[in-house]
């Protein structure tokens, strides 16, 4: 396994494949206080890519490019929270996507247990490590433990993403999924312009 570590820019020449894994970490859990300070990427092949944003300068062209392009599927777990983020600090609408939560709480309805921690133990026999999560993501410089924990946050997402498939397939859930997964973008949305506590669907 490699992590590449970048400051404010995916480098032009990194490719990714048609199926990128891309998580975030932020000062906090709320879209009103909290900043975006790193995007994570990875294509699957046990490499990640971290790139960092410590002074909260977001012009990163090629990183934009990326998360914009059509052609590219963008796998998440738990896409609603980061499909605000990078909409909000890098203006970009990501479409398509997938989301191993999602999919996770729709096929597997024999439990509760749908965080990226249990779906990698459950599903893949792996035990990942959440030692990093709060720490300061917004400092000068990401040390070592916290450039391992992002990397841990995207490299398994292509095996759960096909461990899913196969039970969604086999619950034929495949369709209702995907009709979540367009929709997504749109959820985000509603939680940046203030609908995050509320379902709208309801009576």
């Amino acid at each position: 396994m490699s992590i590449q570590y970048h400051v404010g820019d995916l480098p032009a020449h990194v490719d990714l494949g048609p199926v990128v894994a891309i998580d975030s970490e932020t000062m906090g859990l709320s879209l009103v206080r909290d900043r975006l300070c790193v995007i994570q990427l990875s294509a699957g092949d046990g490499n990640a890519h971290v790139v960092h944003f410590p002074d909260g300068t977001y012009d990163a062209p090629n990183l934009k490019r990326l998360l914009a392009d059509p052609g590219v599927v963008k796998l998440f777990h738990f896409a609603r929270f980061d499909l605000a983020m990078i909409a909000k600090y890098l203006g970009i609408r990501c479409e398509p996507v997938w989301c191993t939560k999602v999919a996770s709480k729709l096929v597997r309805t024999n439990t509760d247990r749908h965080g990226l921690k249990d779906l990698c133990r459950e599903l893949l026999g792996v035990d990942l490590s959440k030692q990093q999560q709060t720490s300061d993501w917004g400092a000068p410089v990401l040390n070592d433990d916290q450039l391992a924990y992002a990397a841990s946050d995207v490299l398994y997402l292509h095996q759960l993403k096909a461990r899913l498939e196969h039970l969604l397939d086999r619950e034929g859930r495949r369709a209702l999924v995907e009709a979540c997964f367009r929709f997504l973008p749109d959820r985000a949305a509603l939680d940046l312009a203030g609908w995050d506590e509320q379902d709208v669907f309801t009576h």
